[in-house]
Formats: C-alpha cells, structure tokens, sequence
C-alpha cells in the first residue's frame, strides 16, 4: 500500500503537468486528419449499430430485464468495455510514444500511463454523456442509482491503471505485448457479457455465473447496467464489490512493483 500512496502523492504534485500532457495526446491522436475526434467515435458507434441490428432485428434477442429495448441493455455494458479496450491498448505502448521523456532524467515516468489514462477517460466521458441523451430519446428518466456511474468508471480506471503498469513496461523489452493485450481483448469481450448475459441461456449450468464473476470487468458492466436499468446500488452486491477491489488493489501493487523494477533499464532498451 506504501507504493500506491506515493504514486497518489506523485500524481498529486504533478496533476496541472498530468493534465497538460493528456490535453496534448488527445488533441494529438488525430492531428491532420480532416474529421479530426470524429474518428475516435465513429467505430465504437458503427459497433453498437451492428450488435443492435444483429441481436435485436436479427436475433430479435429478448434482453434479461423485461420491457427494456435490447439497445438499451448493450449500451452501459458496452461504453465501459469501450474505455477499457481503448485505454488498455493505448497505455500499453505509452512508453514507446514518449520515449522521449523517458529518457530525461528529472521526468517521472510513473505519470505516463496516467497521462494515457486520463486522454481515454475524456472519450469516455463523451459517450457517457451519449448514452445518457439515448435514455432520454427512449423516455427513460433518471433515477437514483445513475449517480453510482462515476463511481464504477472510477473503478475501472484503477483497474486499467494497474494493468498497464504491467503491460507497458513489459512492452518495451517484449515488443509483441501489445499484440498480446489486443488479442487478449478480443477475447475479453466475448467471455464478458456485454452482447449476452447467462439468462438468456434457459439450461445455462448454475457455475457458469459464478466463473464468469472471476472477471472483474463483469462487476464493472454490471454495475452500469444496475445503476442505469435496475436501479441496484453498488452494496446491494457487497461480495461481488469487496472482492473486485481485492484484486484490483493486487494488481495496482503488483503492476507498480513490476513497473519500479524496471524503470531503471527503460531509457537503455528505448
């Protein structure tokens, strides 16, 4: 826990140059292309139309809570997997991108996949904002349970946080961990239920839920999908919670071990 507080302390006294940085790689990503962000929003939003076409006109898949449009249903399941497969990639080759900075000695590496991270956490501030208007557009009112969203993307970025403390610093001796991490992803998204949930399968085995709990990211798109649908607050599931923030926490102190271990041999290898 000493290496978690010294990086919130770190993060702290460095925040307006943090914030500086991530307002520059934002701005960056799409510098030179004539539509610009557009771009950032288009593949996700073509995404969600062909998973609505398929599932819902298609399949005319029934979605788990009775009376909500399947559209519905995907979308605060789908917007944090977004983040996620989005800030993970990035945040896997942050150093190779500011190698630059790396190499000075007075630059605080630790800050970079911070800096990645907040970039992400813009876009997906945009599409939180997007799937809110699309309740409004379907008539659903607020309720009180949509204020847990902040917490549960809070959730997700130290968990993203933490794995690429890992995924990063391994990258610059293994370069093929960025092909890994996107690999990994595509599968994380089927064995997550994002486009289908366990009870849409009537003779679906009783372990089939408790595995698929392993997955951390399952408190995180559940947990949208309680705040925004269900109405279920984040206690009502307090074993599902204590154990994600279990393993979100090893994996924030292991990536930051791994990370400080080989800071030392980064500016060498890049």
């Amino acid at each position: 826990m000493k290496s978690v507080l010294q990086l919130i302390s770190e993060i702290a006294a460095s925040r307006k140059l943090i914030w500086e940085l991530a307002k520059s790689d934002f701005k960056k990503r799409f510098a030179g292309s004539y539509f610009g962000v557009v771009w950032m929003f288009v593949q996700p939003v073509v995404t969600v139309l062909i998973y609505f076409m398929i599932f819902q006109l298609g399949f005319k898949s029934v979605p788990p809570i009775p009376g909500v449009p399947y559209v519905l249903w995907l979308v605060p399941g789908i917007v944090p997997w977004f983040y996620f497969n989005e800030a993970l990639n990035a945040g896997t080759s942050c150093l190779q991108e500011y190698h630059y900075l790396v190499k000075k000695v007075v630059f605080n590496v630790e800050v970079l996949p911070v800096i990645k991270l907040l970039s992400c956490a813009v876009v997906h501030c945009i599409f939180l904002m997007i799937m809110t208007a699309m309740f409004f557009c379907y008539g659903k009112l607020p309720i009180a349970t949509w204020i847990q969203i902040p917490y549960y993307s809070f959730a997700i970025s130290v968990l993203i946080l933490g794995l690429t403390f890992i995924t990063a610093s391994i990258n610059v001796f293994f370069k093929d961990m960025a092909q890994i991490v996107s690999i990994c992803l595509q599968f994380g998204m089927w064995l997550t239920p994002i486009m289908w949930d366990p009870v849409m399968f009537p003779n679906r085995p009783a372990l089939l839920e408790q595995i698929l709990k392993i997955n951390p990211v399952f408190y995180i798109v559940t947990g949208f999908r309680d705040s925004m649908l269900a109405g279920n607050w984040f206690w009502q599931r307090p074993t599902l919670t204590v154990y994600y923030w279990a393993v979100t926490i090893l994996v924030l102190i292991l990536g930051l071990r791994v990370f400080r271990k080989l800071r030392p041999h980064f500016s060498d290898v890049l």
